[in-house]
């Protein structure tokens, strides 16, 4: 069973390996087009410029429009792994301190029990000690 999960969770991982791939390669390609269209048009001349060429072109416009769609989609998604990580943790720190708790109670538990038959045994051997006295005072007698 535990094959089959690991399986499951292999297959999963390589699932979102590669979706997370394909979205920071199209990230990348977005991003090269984006510095390819602001290179070309930062190398014109500046007489070349037009008023109308001093805004941004509509193509221009709608590649920035592109890679910040792209770098929100990758974001959310890495956002929402990053979410999920912290309740994992935030539930392995909840488990790491209730058995911290239990701990400390079955070692105080012990304790009490070792304190509890050091004074057993510390009477048991008074009581022996004094029964070996009065033994002896009798054999003396």
């Amino acid at each position: 069973m535990t094959a089959i999960r690991s399986e499951k969770l292999e297959s999963t991982e390589s699932t979102e390996e590669d979706s997370n791939h394909a979205a920071v390669s199209e990230v990348e390609a977005g991003i090269r087009d984006f510095v390819r269209n602001d290179i070309a048009y930062l190398r014109r001349a500046p007489s070349m410029l037009s008023g109308s060429e001093a805004q941004l072109e509509p193509s221009a416009e709608a590649t920035v429009n592109n890679v910040n769609s792209l770098i929100q989609r990758v974001a959310g998604t890495s956002l929402g792994e990053i979410e999920n990580l912290i309740s994992e943790l935030e539930g392995l720190r909840d488990l790491l301190h209730a058995e911290g708790q239990r701990v400390q109670r079955e070692i105080s538990g012990y304790a009490q029990l070792s304190q509890a038959a050091m004074k057993s045994t510390r009477m048991i051997a008074d009581n022996v000690a004094q029964w070996k006295r009065t033994a002896d005072g009798l054999r003396n007698s």
